[in-house]
Order: structure tokens, then sequence, then C-alpha cells
């Protein structure tokens, strides 16, 4: 079997993060399976490829310092970079010849990449390949999000090229279809797969801490700003704030700042930290979730994937979101927030004092969690995706019978 992945990052490494996590799940669970990647993410080469998963890097294109779409690597313009990436797309797609397309966020793809190809599909392939379309929980508010759909004409391509919608959240955090007033034509063919769970990392906790120098009457506080590309504010009010502790207090601190932040602050920062040993400061890693778990207050921003990350491993966090250009990472944080899940602040009522009151409370705080995660999160996201893809290829049956203690009880809520 064949799947073919589409996934872009404008901004960040929340899509690549997330398609990476779905496509090995899915090279675990289904055998015979190979998967192609097409993306144009900066730092894809930096991820562990699991066997069965090639990929097709894409020119990349993101945003600029004034909010428009430019390259970043080779001299073109916009409108020969977006046309190129097309044809790449198109010639790949007829290439491969998948038995699924999978379609990350947008139902024609950035600035409509994608629409040479599902018109492709639906001429030549319409019965030989299924085309889905993956929806994080939120996209945005929804006054943004319908006005968006609208112009963009995305009900119409859902409608026209898309097979199945998946989810991955659930109504009863953010009800997509009632949110962003799906047409029952749309609703008909979305399913709620629920969150992802992510995998424990590849250290264990006791080992990494130690790599840390991190005491046994020590707290290991872990900063990660995702891509890092707007996560120096979130950093630098953490170190204002940590510079305001008594001197033998008994907090370590690991930021791990993003490959995407510029290098001026990046430098900034190790400037900020040069003469503290308490602080220890890396670009990036592959296995977050190893010293996620090793720590014991998680403070981030609020994106999906570092939101299930927190989740999955029941971690006690302090998340401040973004909230601009889109408001997706607020509302997520501030619904779940609500639920006691974790602490949330506000990224326009963030001061160092706040922050470091918020993570101190956290450190304090020894009252479990876990009952609140379970109780009102269901992270079953992957192995539904997986089932909704074998019953896409008319083979859902023969999935069930090899996985029942897998799956037994799925056929009654997808």
């Amino acid at each position: 079997m064949r799947l073919m992945v589409y996934s872009h990052d404008t901004y960040g490494l929340g899509n690549i993060r997330r398609m990476l996590a779905i496509c090995e799940h899915l090279l675990k669970t289904i055998p015979d399976l190979s998967i192609l990647l097409v993306s144009a993410s900066p730092v894809i080469h930096s991820f562990r490829m699991p066997e069965g998963l090639d990929y097709i890097k894409l020119p990349y294109v993101g945003r600029n310092e004034s909010g428009k779409l430019a390259t970043r690597y080779i001299n073109t313009d916009i409108d020969e970079a977006m046309k190129l990436r097309s044809d790449l797309i198109k010639a790949t797609t007829i290439n491969f010849k998948p038995d699924i397309l999978l379609v990350d966020k947008k139902p024609y793809a950035l600035q409509g990449e994608l629409t040479e190809t599902l018109n492709y599909l639906k001429t030549f392939c319409r019965h030989s390949t299924k085309v889905v379309l993956l929806l994080r929980d939120i996209l945005d508010t929804p006054e943004k999000t319908i006005a968006e759909w609208h112009k963009n004409r995305y009900y119409e391509g859902i409608e026209l090229f898309y097979d199945r919608v998946l989810v991955v959240g659930t109504p009863e955090i953010f009800d997509i279809t009632k949110e962003y007033k799906f047409p029952s034509y749309i609703s008909d063919k979305v399913k709620y797969c629920g969150y992802i769970r992510r995998e424990l990392g590849c250290k264990e906790p006791n080992i990494l801490r130690q790599e840390l120098q991190v005491k046994n009457d020590e707290k290991l506080v872990l900063v990660t700003p995702g891509g890092g590309a707007d996560g120096y504010n979130l950093v630098d009010n953490y170190l204002s704030a940590f510079s305001q502790l008594t001197g033998n207090n008994k907090v370590k601190t690991l930021i791990i700042s993003g490959p995407e932040m510029a290098k001026e602050k990046r430098k900034l920062l190790h400037q900020k930290v040069a003469n503290n040993p308490q602080i220890q400061i890396i670009e990036f890693t592959d296995d977050l979730n190893s010293y996620m778990e090793a720590a014991d207050v998680v403070v981030c921003m609020g994106g999906y994937n570092t939101t299930c990350e927190i989740l999955s491993l029941k971690k006690k966090a302090v998340m401040v979101p973004r909230f601009r250009p889109v408001q997706e990472q607020w509302i997520r944080a501030e619904r779940m927030a609500n639920m006691g899940l974790f602490k949330a602040i506000h990224p326009d009522r963030l001061t160092p004092e706040n922050l470091m009151e918020a993570v101190l409370e956290q450190l304090e705080d020894s009252s479990d969690s876990v009952s609140n995660i379970e109780k009102f999160v269901d992270l079953d996201g992957l192995p539904r995706i997986v089932w909704h893809t074998c019953d896409l290829l008319n083979s859902g049956s023969k999935y069930r019978a090899n996985n029942l203690s897998y799956l037994h009880d799925f056929d009654a809520v997808i």
C-alpha cells in the first residue's frame, strides 16, 4: 500500500512534527506500507526517518517579517517558486501512484498549489486514490476561519475532491463542524479521531537528569518555545524572572531555543546565561519528549504538538500561547486550562513576575492532574487514523481481525 502525505509549515515546526508522528505510527501498525512525504520544511533532514518513509523536499516558502510569503533559499520570485512546487507535487503523484493522499490543514494547500494534483486525481484516479484532509482541533477564531473558508472556496473543495476529513481533536473541547458552520455535506465526511498521544522519549529521565547535572534535591524546568521563530519574548521573560530568585534556589533550567529563532536573539540569550551554571541552552533536539519527561515543569507556547506531549506525559506546565496572527493556540490553552490540565497566561499579560509565580506554583503543586487528563482528554488519535486509513482501503475488517485488542471499541465511537 502506498500513502502520499502533503505537509507544509510556513511558520514553525508544528505540522511536520505532527505528520511525522502519524507516519511513524501508520508504519508500525500497517504491514507493507510505504509512505512518501512531500514537505518544504527546512529542517526535515534533522528528523529520524523510520523504515518505509521517504520524502520529497520542496523549495522552501515562508512568511517574511512583513507577513508576506517569500522564498528563503533560492533566488526566484514567489510565483515562480509556487509554480515549481505545484509541478513537483503533481509529478510526484503521477509517478508514485498513491492509494491514499493525506493532505494536512488546507484543502488546496499553500496558495492553491495542490489544485492541479487534485484535478488530476479526480479525472484519472477517481476510484484508485482516496483523498483525505487532516485538520487539527482548532484552526482560528470562528469568524476568521469561516470568512477564509468561504473566500478560498474550501467547503466546495472538500465536497468535490475529498473522501474524508479527519480531525485530531474532540468535539467536547472544540466542535469544528458547529464552530465553523460546516454544511451538512461536509459534516458527514468529518470524523473526530481524538488527540495524538506522543510516545516516550529515547532516554530514561534519570539518565537525562544526570547528564544535565540535576541533583536529587533539585527541580528541572524545561523552557521550549517550539520552533522558536517568535519565542524570544517567552524565554527572555523567564530569564528575567529567574534572575530574581535567590542564589541558593534548587531550580535548574534547560532552554531549547528552537532552530528558527534568529541568530542574533539566540546570541543574546547565551550572553544572558553565560555566568549562570543553573541554566543551559541548546538549539534543537529531535527527542524533545525525553527532555519533557525528565522535567518537573514545562514552560512553553501552546502549539498542538507541545500540548499533546504535555498531556501524554502528564506534565505540570505553564503555557504562554501565541495569539497572533491566529488565535488557535490561545483558544486551546484557555479551554484546557479551565479544565485544570495546566496553567495558561495570555501573552499580552505576560510579565516575569506572573510567569515565575505560575512556575513556582506548579513546582510546589502536589495535586494529581492525571485524573483530569484521563477524564477530559481522548488521546487515541493515532489508532483511529489507522482505522480510517484501513477502512478507506476496504481492508478495515481484515485489520480489525488482527488487532481486536487494539481497536476493540473504536467501531462504536467512529
